[in-house]
């Protein structure tokens, strides 16, 4: 680390991690690996020592007293931040535009790491031709399109994000794929089986049962509901500063204790894959795309944006990496599979 304005260490020392990420974005210092910077500050906990500004702390209340994902809530939160240019993620993300956690198992490239994850999901929901699959949290719609072409499967995709919706429909055109600008929480028919990538992390704590209900509610008793999430190592009530003030406004990644503790009398956890330092990779691939194509972004984002991305990229797969940040698959049945589920991998 590089300080270069002496108010950093106040700052720091009295905002925690909105401080710090703040003061980067500031240009008050600089780090030629901020991701290796990070790793090691989690892994000698010195983020314990930091104190919380007022700001952080009133926000940790709002979050314990309000629903900051509430439907009208939940849209403007996605507008923050999917909302902001499908250009920025068109060059940063892989060909299928798949923005979340990758699988490197076996994999050379971010192209090929994606689309195994896309196949190992679909195998772990043993997708067979001619079946209807919910996507919750669709995204530019990667999972829809890959389940279509691969798996003959029709699929209904749900976004809050304009700017996803639109790029999505055309991306899916001629395939059997729906792609619905929707709340969750309003889908009302069932399906063969159910997925969702990457929105948990968006859903709430105050949402966290009612995610549940609503998947198992659109789930056919004999099918299966594939839950893809980030996940942290101990139970938080409001997200981290930095993160919700930049990236993804009122997320909050889950820990396993909120997350099965929302599923009981609801679920049987038939399958949990933890591959967690693969988001270490992925970041870092999504960093090189970023910078090798800022010159064709710069004049629409500018400077104090590109030192914010970076910072988030970064910091993020150094978190990862200190093993503070998991990613859990779950595979859930509503009742139990007779004679058990042969996990994949």
């Amino acid at each position: 680390m590089q300080v270069h304005d002496d108010r950093f260490y106040k700052r720091v020392l009295s905002q925690g991690s909105l401080g710090l990420g703040e003061a980067y974005m500031d240009g008050w210092w600089d780090c030629a690996q901020i991701d290796e910077f990070v790793n090691r500050v989690m892994r000698a906990d010195l983020y314990k020592r930091a104190r919380f500004g007022w700001r952080t702390v009133l926000e940790v209340l709002l979050a314990k007293a309000l629903n900051l994902q509430a439907r009208g809530r939940a849209a403007r939160n996605a507008q923050r931040h999917y909302d902001i240019g499908n250009g920025l993620y068109q060059r940063m993300l892989d060909k299928r535009l798949v923005y979340s956690c990758a699988y490197w198992k076996e994999a050379d490239n971010l192209d090929q790491a994606q689309e195994h994850k896309l196949d190992l999901v679909c195998r772990k929901l043993r997708l067979q031709p001619g079946q209807r699959v919910l996507d919750i949290g669709c995204g530019w719609g990667s999972f829809a399109r890959y389940a279509a072409e691969r798996y003959n499967v029709e699929v209904v995709g749900v976004t809050v994000s304009r700017e996803q919706a639109t790029l999505a429909r055309e991306l899916c055109k001629g395939l059997p794929i729906e792609i619905r600008l929707q709340d969750y929480r309003d889908v009302r028919e069932q399906f063969d089986h159910v997925v969702s990538i990457g929105m948990a992390e968006h859903v709430g704590l105050r949402n966290h049962r009612t995610y549940m209900q609503t998947a198992a509610r659109c789930l056919k008793d004999d099918g299966l509901f594939l839950l893809h999430t980030i996940g942290v190592n101990f139970s938080k009530t409001a997200p981290d500063p930095f993160i919700d003030r930049y990236i993804f406004p009122n997320c909050l990644i889950p820990s396993l204790r909120q997350l099965t503790g929302a599923m009981e009398h609801i679920f049987v956890v038939e399958d949990l894959h933890n591959f967690g330092p693969d988001y270490d990779y992925t970041l870092m691939a999504w960093h090189h795309n970023f910078n090798q194509h800022w010159p064709e972004l710069q004049g629409e984002y500018g400077e104090r944006f590109y030192r914010m991305w970076n910072y988030y990229l970064l910091s993020s797969a150094g978190s990862f990496r200190a093993r503070n940040n998991q990613l859990w698959q779950f595979v859930l049945s509503k009742k139990g599979i007779p004679g058990g589920y042969e996990a994949v991998r």
